[in-house]
């Protein structure tokens, strides 16, 4: 999986509310089927706070919960914009009909 891929997966995570890093892995597991493996998802939650598109969210100890930032909303938004635009040109490229 691309490192964009990871991130992206994250953002989606979050977009329900504050999770901690195997929190975020169940919800992407819930989602695709498979989990991130660990330098992944560490990688990629480090990626996107330093972006400045997730941040802590007053979390104890070791389950650091994180949160989408408005940035982060913003950037998840278009990036899910694009990812659909090229899903349904590709469906209907293969005469299915788009979702």
């Amino acid at each position: 999986m691309h490192a964009n891929d990871a991130q992206t997966l994250v953002l989606c995570a979050l977009a329900d509310g504050p999770l901690h890093g195997y929190a975020v892995n169940t919800a992407i597991e819930e989602l695709t089927g498979e989990r991130l493996g660990p330098g992944s998802l560490y990688g990629a939650l480090a990626r996107l706070e330093s972006k400045r598109l997730i941040e802590p969210f007053d979390g104890q100890g070791r389950q650091r919960p994180v949160r989408l930032t408005p940035l982060g909303r913003e950037v998840l938004e278009r990036e899910l914009r694009a990812m659909a635009r090229v899903a349904d040109a590709g469906l209907r490229s293969l005469g299915v009909s788009p979702a």
